[in-house]
């Protein structure tokens, strides 16, 4: 196997066990392990942790723009909208790690610049993909990327994302009042 193969490799595993561990618990001899790999090899690969792991969140958004040029297909306007919603939706269930990889990304960019930076110009990307695929003003660019965000979210707290993504939020939300606790006491 090549040594670009075995990046690959390296890369679709970290995207697994960080998603997985997050950054701070994953460690890349976990990585290496995985993939058959020793650690000192798997430092010949990537430079550092950090570098796998910018990697790996590169490709998370790859592929969530992969996810939306299939959807769209060859669709238009409120179509093509429509078909990456579903898509959007469907992400937590039938790609849960690229799903949790997603919200990983958002948790280290606060502290991390070197994310944060590839954070800004991949969400760059999906505003101008999204526009581009449906022709949708910005307003509508804006509602669905926050959607498909709130659909991620709600699915890392295990609330049901139903068909009616409004009705269904508000009746998991009311089905809660009273039953909320504070975490620090």
């Amino acid at each position: 196997m090549s040594a670009a193969q075995r990046r690959e490799l390296a890369i679709r595993a970290a995207m697994a066990e960080f998603a997985h561990g997050g950054y701070d618990g994953t460690s890349t001899w976990t990585i290496a392990r995985r993939i058959g790999v020793s650690q000192p090899y798997m430092f010949r690969l990537f430079p550092s942790k950090h570098a796998l792991f910018l990697a790996a969140a590169e490709r998370c958004f790859d592929d969530i723009e992969d996810v939306l040029r299939d959807a769209a297909g060859g669709l238009r306007g409120g179509d093509a909208m429509a078909a990456m919603a579903e898509a959007c939706a469907r992400l937590p269930r039938d790609a849960p790690a690229l799903a949790r990889l997603q919200l990983k990304i958002y948790a280290i960019a606060v502290r991390d610049e070197d994310v944060r930076g590839l954070g800004r110009v991949r969400w760059a990307r999906l505003w101008r993909l999204v526009h581009d695929l449906s022709g949708a003003p910005p307003e509508e660019v804006a509602r669905f990327l926050a959607t498909a965000l709130l659909v991620n979210v709600q699915a890392a707290f295990g609330a049901p994302a139903g068909p009616d993504l409004p009705v269904s939020t508000a009746a998991w939300a009311e089905g809660l009042r009273g039953t909320e606790t504070r975490a620090d006491g």
